[in-house]
């Protein structure tokens, strides 16, 4: 991988951190007020220090990372993403496309708490995701990662190559919806028992769809979305994105749909569970 250039301060992309983010803004910009009351402006600081510091307090009480994946965490904060938006149909990423600590402990403990033995990932980006959740997987188990992106696939194997769990991990590069198919043509009876998405959010819906009426979950299988809270545009309306849209109406589909039962956990960017439920 070329254009790596010093680690940069990741830009505010979920619903607490750009809160935190306008709150900093607010109080510099009421700092510079004349007569404002005193305790106006505690109120506002106070208001400000009780989003910014809400997520490196979770980040603190959190196990923290292995050295695989805060090696792999390091890697990716010091490579130069930019070098990809370009007019040549690449793909764009960003290093805060991963997962990070908390929320890639929360998938180990998810696997764990599952009992999952074959994961699924649609979305890989680097690998963060990927590793955690197969540290927790048993000694058999195994990892389907779903990557389009051929370069960030190279990416995750390097950093696969050289961690402790990384043997349980296997590679998919191409579209992911027919790695899918491809699966269920060629089924054998073995079934996933997690499935992490974090993908292309307009494909979110036809991934879900696809996963529950084919033979690849297991009957209590669980499904984990990611970005389900879309930087708060699904609920804030107006000024979505092309991706805050089909946020809102994924959750929608979901939350209406009566073949299953989630959770929508406002853990970074929002992540949403889903199981099926019996009929």
């Amino acid at each position: 991988m070329s254009g790596r250039t010093a680690a940069r301060i990741a830009r505010p992309v979920t619903p607490t951190t750009i809160l935190a983010a306008e709150l900093d803004e607010l109080v510099r910009d009421l700092d510079a007020v004349a007569g404002l009351p005193a305790d106006t402006a505690d109120r506002l600081r106070r208001a400000r220090d009780l989003a910014a510091g809400l997520d490196p307090y979770v980040a603190e009480c959190t196990t923290r990372e292995s050295a695989d994946l805060a090696k792999l965490a390091e890697r990716t904060a010091e490579t130069d993403w930019a070098h990809r938006d370009a007019p040549d149909g690449a793909v764009f990423l960003e290093q805060e496309m991963l997962s990070g600590h908390v929320e890639g402990q929360t998938l180990k403990f998810l696997v764990w708490l599952s009992g999952a033995r074959r994961v699924l990932e649609i979305g890989m980006f680097t690998g963060y995701s990927a590793l955690a959740m197969a540290e927790a997987l048993p000694e058999d188990g195994s990892l389907m990662a779903c990557e389009v992106d051929a370069e960030a696939a190279r990416f995750a194997q390097q950093c696969f190559g050289s961690s402790v769990a990384g043997q349980r991990i296997s590679i998919a590069v191409g579209p992911a919806m027919g790695t899918l198919q491809a699966l269920a043509e060629t089924f054998d009876g073995d079934v996933f028992d997690l499935v992490f998405i974090d993908a292309d959010k307009a494909g979110y819906l036809e991934y879900v769809n696809y996963l529950l009426d084919s033979p690849l979950l297991s009957p209590d299988a669980v499904i984990v979305v990611d970005n389900t809270l879309m930087q708060g545009q699904p609920y804030m309306g107006a000024q979505r994105s092309g991706n805050g849209d089909a946020i809102a109406a994924f959750n929608k589909a979901i939350a209406d749909d009566p073949r299953v039962e989630q959770v929508l956990i406002p853990l970074r960017d929002g992540v949403t569970l889903i199981r099926r439920v019996a009929r």
